[in-house]
C-alpha cells in the first residue's frame, strides 16, 4: 500500500524540524570556544546573520503560505538561537569585528528585511506575492549554504579545521535532505531547490573536514618539516653573527684604554650565548 503524499511530507517536516533543531545547536562548541578563550577572534559572524535574516524571511513565507506549520517552529527557534550566536559573538569580538557586525545586522536584519517587507505589501498582492517571497527566500537560503564558503576558504588557507566544526557540516547535510523531500513532496520547489545546493557544499566540507583534520595547528608546513639538527645550527648561526658584530662594534668604539674591559664584557657575552645554544638544544631535541 502506497504512503500518500501527504504524509510523507509531514515525516520529512517532522525530521526536517529535528534535524534543523541539532544544526542551530551545533554551533555550540564553536561558542563554548569563544567563552573560554574570552575572544571571538579567528571566527565570521556572517554565517549567523545570514541564517537569522534566512529564519525571519522563512518565517514571513510560511505565514502567507497555508499549511506551512513546520516552517514556523523551526525558524522561530532559528531566530531566537541565532540572535542569541550573535549578541555572544559581539560580546566577545574585538573592537572591529564588533563593529562590522553590527553593521551587518542593521544593514540586513533591519534595513534590509524592513525594505523588502515593504516592497512586497506594497506592490504585489495573492499568489504574486507569494511568489516573490518565495524566490527571495530561495535566493537567501542559497546565501544560508554558501556563507560556509568563507570559513571553507579559511580551512583550506590555514590547512586547519578549527573553524569548521564537523558536526555543523554533517547536520547540515542531512537537514538538506530532508528539506528537500519535504518541499519536493508538497511541489514546493523554493524550498526544495535551494536544498540540492546544501548537500553539495555539505559535502564538500565533510571532505575538507577529513582532508585538514589531522593537519598541525599554528606549525607552517616548510618549518615543520625542516630538520631538527638544521633549525638548531641556524639559531646558533644567528647567535653567533649577533656576538662578532657586537665584538666589533665594541673594539670600533672603544679606546686602547678602555679595549681590555670591552673585551672583558665579550667574554661574558659569550658565556651566555654558549649557555642560551645549549637550552635552545636541549629544547629542540625534547
Amino acid at each position: 500500500m502506497a504512503i500518500p503524499p501527504q504524509t510523507l511530507a509531514f515525516v520529512f517536516g517532522l525530521l526536517g524540524n529535528i534535524i534543523s533543531f541539532m544544526v542551530f545547536l551545533a554551533p555550540l562548541p564553536t561558542f563554548y570556544k569563544i567563552y573560554k578563550k574570552k575572544s571571538a577572534e579567528g571566527y565570521q559572524s556572517l554565517p549567523y546573520v545570514v541564517a537569522l535574516f534566512s529564519a525571519m524571511l522563512w518565517i514571513y513565507y510560511a505565514l502567507l503560505k497555508t499549511n506551512a506549520t513546520f516552517l514556523i517552529t523551526i525558524n522561530s527557534f532559528g531566530c531566537v538561537i541565532e540572535t542569541l550566536y550573535i549578541l555572544l559573538f559581539v560580546f566577545y569580538a574585538p573592537t572591529k569585528l564588533r563593529f562590522q557586525t553590527a553593521k551587518l545586522v542593521v544593514l540586513l536584519n533591519v534595513l534590509g528585511f524592513g525594505v523588502m517587507l515593504a516592497l512586497t505589501l506594497l506592490l504585489a498582492k495573492g499568489e504574486k506575492r507569494l511568489k516573490v517571497l518565495g524566490w527571495i527566500c530561495l535566493v537567501f537560503n542559497l546565501s544560508v549554504f554558501a556563507a560556509p564558503l568563507f570559513i571553507m576558504g579559511k580551512v583550506m588557507k590555514t590547512k586547519s579545521v578549527e573553524y569548521m566544526p564537523f558536526a555543523l557540516s554533517f547536520f547540515l547535510t542531512l537537514n538538506a535532505v530532508m528539506w528537500f523531500f519535504y518541499g519536493l513532496l508538497l511541489k514546493d520547489y523554493y524550498i526544495a531547490l535551494p536544498n540540492v545546493v546544501g548537500f553539495v557544499f555539505g559535502i564538500i566540507q565533510m571532505i575538507l573536514y577529513v582532508i585538514f583534520k589531522n593537519a598541525k595547528k599554528g606549525i607552517p608546513v616548510k618549518e615543520e618539516q625542516q630538520p631538527k639538527a638544521q633549525q638548531l645550527h641556524e639559531l646558533s648561526e644567528q647567535i653567533i653573527d649577533a656576538v662578532k658584530l657586537g665584538t666589533m662594534v665594541c673594539t670600533e668604539l672603544s679606546p686602547v684604554g678602555v679595549l681590555q674591559p670591552s673585551m672583558e664584557v665579550v667574554d661574558v657575552v659569550v658565556e651566555a650565548v654558549i649557555d642560551n645554544i645549549q637550552k635552545k638544544k636541549e629544547e629542540i631535541t625534547s
